[in-house]
């Protein structure tokens, strides 16, 4: 029978293994786990995005997450030019409990976007994902009842844990769907929907038939550039439920130009998400070149203020989106972030 700290420790991860999957509180500049539609959903040849995510530092480094993508346009030749056809890979880790939980992730994704008016300014499109996951506890890290003695934890464990205990495997399969458009030709709106673990894997360190419950996420934003025709307001939404847990983000951004060039503009954003019943999430972002920079940090707001000590969480993300080579390349009316 496991001893009473490692049965403690392991119910304290099993919860977070079965809780609400990871989330980003820049849901924007992570496109590939928010919604597989918006695969290949963007003005250019090529996009690499990267996140990184540190959640409740002060709970001993209670998330880590870490994620990068890649996706592009392909067959632009074969389709009709109103149309888009994207394909995408993901790599994803995400660490619990100061690295004893590692989640990693490898997925492909395809979408394809059809233009639902001669100009190609609105588009409904429908993206695929499928992923490997791999799930391992590290055992080493943890401290058991038979290690304690009056010196502290030495020595070493008898407790005996097998493959199947402490690593789980499997495949996993999400879709979306995403509406894009634009009323005029310059500010642009998207809406989505996205549901993950469609497939119901097994998902358990101790055996048994636990499913992961699938997560249903809805997505919306909207861009509209002011008078002057350089700034711009962003205004975007997630919400997703998955079992009983559920996420609201809401908020907006401010770009300013700096440079008042249209063409290679330097612009400079600043605004507000908020987490419903969880933290206020200031945003700063930096947009030059072909570059994205974009930094959170969550102010938390709930009842986990005084073991977190306000700090929800801090979040960078960079994306790099490689322009188009072609000049007569056609422009497509994308969500900005």
């Amino acid at each position: 029978m496991r001893k009473i700290l490692s049965s403690l420790l392991l119910c304290v991860l099993g919860v977070a293994a079965k809780a609400q999957d990871p989330n980003f509180s820049q849901f924007f500049a992570s496109p590939l786990t928010l919604n597989p539609a918006l695969t290949g959903k963007f003005n250019g040849d090529m996009r690499v995005a990267g996140n990184y995510r540190n959640q409740w530092p002060t709970i001993n480094n209670a998330f880590t997450t870490y994620t990068i993508s890649a996706d592009a346009g392909i067959l632009k030749n074969s389709i009709p030019e109103i149309d888009q056809f994207g394909v995408g890979m993901l790599a994803f880790s995400d660490r619990s409990g100061n690295g004893i939980l590692q989640n990693n992730y490898l997925g492909v994704s395809t979408a394809y976007h059809k233009g639902l008016d001669e100009n190609g300014m609105h588009q409904i499109g429908v993206g695929f994902q499928g992923t490997f996951v791999n799930k391992r506890l590290d055992v080493t890290s943890l401290k058991f009842e038979d290690q304690l003695t009056s010196l502290g934890f030495t020595g070493v464990t008898n407790e005996v844990f097998s493959a199947q205990q402490i690593n789980v495997k499997y495949v996993d399969v999400n879709a979306g769907l995403l509406y894009t458009g634009s009323f005029n030709g310059e500010n642009n709106l998207y809406a989505g929907v996205s549901m993950y673990h469609i497939n119901r894997p097994k998902e358990s360190f101790r055996g048994g038939d636990f499913l992961l419950q699938p997560r249903v996420t809805f997505q919306a934003g909207f861009t509209q550039p002011l008078s002057d025709g350089l700034n711009a307001l962003h205004l975007s939404a997630n919400y997703s439920r998955q079992a009983n847990a559920t996420n609201t983000v809401l908020g907006g951004a401010y770009m300013l130009n700096l440079n008042a060039d249209a063409s290679s503009p330097t612009n400079l954003y600043a605004g507000m998400w908020y987490r419903v019943n969880d933290a206020f999430i200031p945003y700063i972002g930096l947009e030059f070149g072909e570059f994205h920079f974009g930094a959170t940090y969550d102010v938390n707001t709930s009842k986990l203020r005084p073991a977190s000590n306000m700090r929800g969480g801090t979040e960078i993300s960079l994306i790099y989106t490689r322009q188009h080579r072609d000049p007569n390349a056609k422009k497509l009316y994308c969500p900005k972030f």
